[in-house]
């Protein structure tokens, strides 16, 4: 078992990978949602609904990207973070989707990513990002 104890000397390479994947998602999502600037208000799609999504689709993938080079990752660690929960809830509260919905997806997903951005919040952005860089000179 010595040599699981010696993993823990990654720990900063975890963290870069923890940023990477919950970077990629964010940029991924918010790039989708760019094809809501070219719509118009429908009764699928609200104005109030359809002025979030643009708003989303810049702010994700900032979040992304700033998950991705490690700066301000406080910051979109509390904007992914609350993002996430308004997801949850809106799946449990308005869609009526349980934790795992069986051949749709559920809410785990959203969780998992939670999970993830509060982690992030709470432990830093690692020895591999741009705050950690600027920090030291």
């Amino acid at each position: 078992m010595k040599i699981f104890s010696k993993l823990n000397n990654f720990s900063d390479v975890g963290l870069l990978i923890l940023r990477l994947g919950i970077g990629i998602i964010f940029i991924k999502h918010g790039m989708f949602k760019w094809q809501m600037w070219g719509m118009q208000p429908s009764d699928q799609m609200p104005a109030s609904m359809l002025m979030i999504m643009k708003i989303l689709a810049v702010a994700e993938p900032l979040g992304g990207l700033s998950m991705i080079t490690g700066f301000l990752t406080p910051l979109a660690s509390i904007g992914m973070s609350v993002l996430m929960i308004g997801v949850i809830n809106m799946k449990i509260n308005v869609m009526h989707v349980s934790f795992i919905a069986g051949q749709t997806t559920g809410w785990e997903f959203d969780f998992l990513v939670l999970c993830s951005a509060l982690c992030i919040l709470f432990v830093g952005p690692g020895k591999f990002s741009l705050e950690r860089m600027m920090s030291r000179s």
